[in-house]
């Protein structure tokens, strides 16, 4: 399942604050940027389906380093499939296991995520980047629908549930 993880604050000083945000395991930087209040991935333009990234071979650990941002996960396999986790700038890494299906939508002033992957070696960055669209994976569009289950909150109003 996805984990919250803390970081250690190691200095103050006058204004500026310092952390050590090391994720021991990774072997990737990813800065993503989103200049408004974008969907990543953008929702499929001709049915409006939501779509996804899967990483089967990358672990992703996401903190938000400016502004914030929701993550809609889903994982087919975890006893309770759909997830909604906010990240704040300053607040945990979202660890989310290789095989999870996730999007993520930047508050209306943008957002700024840095990414300690941990990638397999050899991976293929084309296949790893892949989008799934959720009208064409029952399965993930089950987990995702009015009538499935609510989705598990964490760290997220409930009006914010339908984005």
């Amino acid at each position: 399942m996805f984990e919250l993880l803390a970081y250690e604050r190691f200095r103050d000083t006058p204004s500026v604050r310092f952390f050590d945000i090391t994720v021991e395991t990774s072997n990737a930087r990813d800065l993503v940027i989103h200049t408004g209040p974008a969907t990543s991935p953008p929702n499929d333009p001709a049915s409006g389906a939501w779509q996804f990234y899967l990483h089967p071979h990358q672990e992703d650990n996401l903190l938000a380093a400016s502004g914030g941002r929701t993550f809609y996960l889903v994982n087919l396999a975890w006893e309770k499939p759909f997830h909604i986790v906010r990240l704040e700038s300053g607040g945990d890494i979202l660890r989310i296991p290789p095989g999870t299906f996730h999007r993520s939508v930047s508050d209306p002033d943008g957002s700024v995520v840095l990414n300690q992957a941990v990638r397999e070696q050899g991976v293929s960055l084309v296949n790893e980047f892949r989008v799934y669209n959720s009208a064409r994976i029952p399965a993930l569009m089950d987990a995702t629908t009015i009538t499935a289950p609510k989705p598990c909150l964490h760290g997220v109003e409930p009006a914010l549930q339908a984005a």
